[in-house]
């Protein structure tokens, strides 16, 4: 897991050929037509969130990893906060992999509670399991997918 500014971004690019294209997009002024954005020759997909945040409980429902891709979480407005554990200590798998979704679930307890602020990404790699979308308020934030 990496927990940075999106000004820092450059320190991380050659961790993954396509690093530097999802930054970039990140970096763009026009968040909102990142929504849905594919770039397939790069392995890059894109989802926007704005709504309602979720309570510490509800977050764990959805304790997650990713098997073929690496998750950068960006909070564009406002703070986010994010359970996480590695996932080598996780024992307790809550169902079984969902190939087409690309997600696996735990009920373990989390071992870190983090936030960030605005302007501020989260890399998920597989190895990290991760509850996010923790807030009081309405969040407003984007999800981009790293094909592995």
């Amino acid at each position: 897991m990496i927990i940075d500014f999106i000004e820092n971004s450059a320190r991380y690019e050659a961790i993954h050929p396509s690093f530097k294209i999802a930054f970039d997009y990140l970096k763009q002024d026009d968040k909102d037509a990142l929504d849905g954005l594919i770039d397939e020759s790069a392995g890059v997909k894109m989802f926007a969130y704005k709504g309602e945040g979720k309570s510490k409980e509800k977050s764990l429902e959805t304790f997650e990893c990713h098997d073929k891709n690496i998750d950068i979480q960006f909070c564009i407005n406002g703070n986010e906060g994010f359970f996480w554990k590695p996932r080598a200590k996780c024992t307790l798998p809550n169902g079984d992999y969902n190939t087409e979704k690309d997600v696996r679930f735990f009920n373990d307890k989390p071992d870190t509670y983090f936030e960030l602020q605005a302007n501020q990404f989260v890399i998920f790699f597989p190895e990290d399991v991760h509850a996010p979308m923790i807030s009081e308020n309405d969040l407003d934030k984007i999800v981009v997918k790293v094909l592995v």
